[in-house]
């Protein structure tokens, strides 16, 4: 019989208005499930239990009332430990702020709470998201709930690892170059980039930047969506929130639930890199044999891509000047308490000149006009979500493709980060599993402010592949995980690399 923990949220939120399921029994089912599993991967790694037993004790007696709920009533959370979370620690992956427990939440938390989420702790990600491998020096190496000696990706590994698991039905997470993508490709769940500034952060160091962004993270589209629909918002302390002065911009019925959509009216583009990420032979091998499953489904299903010249360059100086503005401080006055990734990307910027950083800015506006031209033709594009299987997760990072050298040690993401500098929404969609037997995740992009459009079609595509095993979304073994070993005791688990 199916636990509580394992209810999708859609499911487990009309059970609590319909008074069949209580708040509290469902936080007690995840939190079973968290101290069953969580030795064997390291995801909840800062817990809020007493706190959450007492708001779901609340959300019992809102119910049995019949006061009016929030969309999200009852359902527990967990939250990124990027994002600040008042009276719990957040330590941002990092010794730095070990320590640090925030006086009040950021926004996307208070969001959700404000809605009815209860959060139930914080999921582990690297130092300062930096790198896509869930591994840091407080509290240690995430594993992957298919095989915990693996990656489960980054930076929003925790939260991935979670939601796969049961342990929550939803997370937040945040995304610069695939950090909700990437970990929900390898794990087998859903991850959403919204267009930015349509989940406002007052968090963001560089405001005016549209490279990162936050967003939900679930175990199927329906609820990621039910997620997105209670923290895309507008807020003044974040320049990129679409504001239409005197009038709400953004309402929870615009993405929940995802509108029904005609596939075969749509025009899709099919690529397995974009003509320039370096794709392992096993993911392209993977993508072609699952969109053959479904690429009649559209009206036009065509094997291109939009002109991706000169992506590698942009991300690298636009990147690393983010990190130089969050992290040179750090790097100078407390060197020993900073990992290498975050080192090297603060030592990349220092190289950059203003003149690199403008031809960088100018060069991202001439792709993003490149792609405008390419949407005209095309009203989606179809991709993997990630350039490889995952791999051990005590490989900081993918030195080689099928023994071709990565340029950079966040080269491995350039599927991900092709969709970042243009600013286009993206989900990943788990579709089975690769030759490897890991999960496999498939990308789907939408046209500039199409978040919508992206979840209807990410819905309907779900619901077609759901009867195959070869294309439905794969579940972790929960009675293996709860009997394995702790992934503390394994080799190299606690530092930065």
């Amino acid at each position: 019989m199916t636990e509580p923990c394992d209810l999708t949220a859609v499911e487990a939120r009309r059970l609590i208005g319909t008074k069949q399921l209580a708040p509290s029994e469902l936080l007690e089912s995840c939190i079973g499930r968290i101290e069953s599993v969580d030795h064997a991967v390291n995801a909840m790694v800062a817990r809020d239990f007493d706190r959450a037993r007492a708001t779901a004790r609340l959300a019992d007696q809102a119910v049995l009332r019949g006061d009016p709920l929030g969309p999200l009533h009852g359902l527990p959370i967990g939250i990124k430990d990027l994002e600040e979370t008042g009276g719990l620690v957040t330590t941002h992956g990092s010794p730095i702020f070990r320590d640090y427990i925030p006086a009040e939440d950021e926004r996307i938390v208070a969001d959700a709470r404000k809605a009815g989420a209860i959060v139930v702790g914080k999921t582990n990600t690297p130092e300062f998201g930096a790198g896509a491998n869930t591994r840091n020096a407080v509290y240690g190496a995430t594993g992957n709930p298919f095989d915990p000696s693996l990656s489960c990706a980054g930076s929003s590994g925790g939260s991935a690892v979670a939601l796969a698991t049961g342990m929550v039905p939803l997370c937040t997470g945040s995304d610069t170059g695939g950090s909700l993508r990437n970990p929900a490709a390898f794990c087998g769940i859903v991850g959403f980039r919204p267009t930015p500034g349509l989940v406002p952060s007052d968090k963001r160091g560089i405001g005016w930047t549209p490279l990162p962004v936050l967003g939900p993270m679930a175990r199927t589209v329906g609820d990621t969506a039910l997620l997105l629909g209670s923290i895309a918002s507008d807020d003044g302390r974040d320049p990129l929130a679409t504001t239409i002065h005197g009038r709400a911009v953004q309402r929870p019925g615009d993405f929940y639930p995802p509108a029904r959509v005609d596939l075969s009216r749509l025009r899709a583009a099919f690529t397995p890199d974009f003509g320039f990420a370096p794709t392992e032979r096993i993911v392209a091998s993977a993508f072609a044999e699952k969109t053959a499953t479904f690429r009649n489904a559209f009206l036009r299903a065509d094997d291109t891509t939009p002109d991706c010249s000169g992506t590698d360059e942009v991300f690298e100086v636009l990147r690393a000047v983010i990190f130089l503005s969050a992290h040179l401080d750090k790097t100078r006055k407390r060197p020993n308490d900073v990992g290498p990734n975050v080192r090297a990307n603060v030592e990349e910027g220092l190289r950059y000149t203003a003149e690199d950083a403008a031809r960088a800015m100018t060069e991202q506006t001439t792709i993003y006009r490149r792609w405008q031209q390419f949407f005209q033709r095309y009203d989606v594009i179809v991709t993997p979500s990630i350039t490889i299987s995952p791999r051990s997760w005590r490989e900081l990072y993918p030195a080689e493709i099928d023994g071709v050298a990565t340029r950079t040690y966040f080269h491995w993401l350039a599927m991900a980060y092709a969709v970042t500098i243009v600013g286009h929404p993206a989900i990943s969609l788990p579709v089975g599993r690769d030759a490897n037997g890991m999960p496999f995740g498939l990308q789907i992009v939408g046209p500039r402010g199409g978040d919508a459009l992206v979840l209807s079609v990410a819905a309907e595509l779900e619901a077609m592949l759901a009867g195959s095993s070869a294309t439905a979304r794969p579940i972790p073994d929960i009675a293996a995980l709860q009997a394995a070993g702790p992934i503390s005791a394994m080799p190299g688990f606690l530092g930065f690399d």
